[in-house]
């Protein structure tokens, strides 16, 4: 699985700006609609190339939702694209029914999601949006962890027949794994071990996967490492394998410690009897600092140190 030396790639927003662009080439029915947010969405390139595949709605994100629900409903393949933070609360309405309820195939794209806009405070960070997409009924809510995640879930997003969610950070991402497929509901092991299971999400696969290469060289645990990009719907198959090993099981997300990947694993393990020590990696519910995204995650423990640490901890208790 996953031994090879990490190389770094570009920011998911590029990949999925890049493979958008090879999508347009083909499908004139592919169409963007932003909520002027195709610089930080990196889509000025794909303006200058398909003018006439990107609407600007402006910033007004209730009728970015609505304008791509109605277009959807013609049978255009749209991508709507705007900061997560205020696409899954400001048009949260407009998603619900919309998009979801109405099933029409829209792709949803939290741009900059979960703390990427860090030194802009509270207002712009997105901890909130699994929670909310979560309970909304015929939405697949998916954060790819990087490039080849991207590009596939990108692929996939403008073949799909009923509305997605994909969740996007700002910075370059490594370039973690190809050889295990990506498909939307279905988990990705990229580490195998038989004493802790690490599950993850998003732009925290990676540093999920350099505490468990410490933990390995420092102390001989092997963790297994999942990626589990959709969060709905949850791989409860994965799921139910891993638990059945009874080893204990971690989950690491850049979203609140409530409504987030955690608590979705959480609710299926304890309602499918299961009983493995488990521990939530989230942002706690407090106001959280300003600063970086990775000074927020350093302050918060979600790195590598921060996660060999919590790791070493529930393993003790499990002993």
């Amino acid at each position: 699985m996953m031994n090879k030396e990490i190389k770094m790639g570009k920011a998911n927003l590029e990949t999925f700006s890049e493979t958008l662009q090879g999508i347009a080439e083909e499908n004139k029915s592919l169409l963007v609609v932003t909520s002027d947010s195709r610089g930080s969405g990196k889509l000025v390139p794909f303006a200058q190339r398909f003018p006439k595949q990107l609407v600007e709605v402006g910033i007004a994100e209730q009728n970015l939702v609505g304008i791509s629900a109605g277009l959807a409903s013609t049978g255009k393949q749209v991508f709507a694209v705007s900061p997560a933070c205020f696409l899954t609360a400001r048009s949260l309405e407009q998603i619900k029914n919309d998009v979801a309820y109405s099933d029409n195939p829209v792709t949803l794209v939290g741009i900059s999601a979960g703390v990427s806009y860090g030194a802009l405070g509270s207002t712009h960070h997105s901890l909130h949006d699994y929670a909310a997409l979560r309970a909304i009924h015929n939405l697949v809510v998916c954060a790819p962890a990087d490039n080849f995640e991207t590009k596939e879930a990108v692929r996939q997003a403008a073949e799909a027949t009923h509305p997605i969610y994909l969740r996007f950070g700002k910075r370059p991402m490594p370039v973690l794994s190809e050889e295990v497929p990506f498909v939307f509901g279905k988990g990705r092991v990229l580490r195998e071990g038989k004493d802790i299971a690490i599950v993850t999400t998003g732009e925290l696969l990676h540093p999920a996967l350099e505490a468990a290469a410490r933990l390995k060289e420092s102390q001989g645990i092997a963790a297994t490492v999942v990626s589990m990009h959709t969060v709905k719907p949850l791989d409860t198959d994965l799921l139910t394998k891993l638990a059945a090993t009874g080893m204990p099981i971690l989950t690491v997300e850049e979203h609140s410690v409530y409504g987030g990947l955690g608590e979705a694993c959480a609710s299926f393990l304890l309602q499918a009897g299961f009983s493995n020590r488990f521990q939530i990696m989230a942002i706690p519910d407090e106001y959280t600092v300003t600063g970086a995204q990775q000074e927020i995650f350093d302050h918060y423990g979600l790195n590598e140190e921060g996660i060999t640490a919590v790791a070493e901890q529930l393993l003790e208790i499990a002993k």
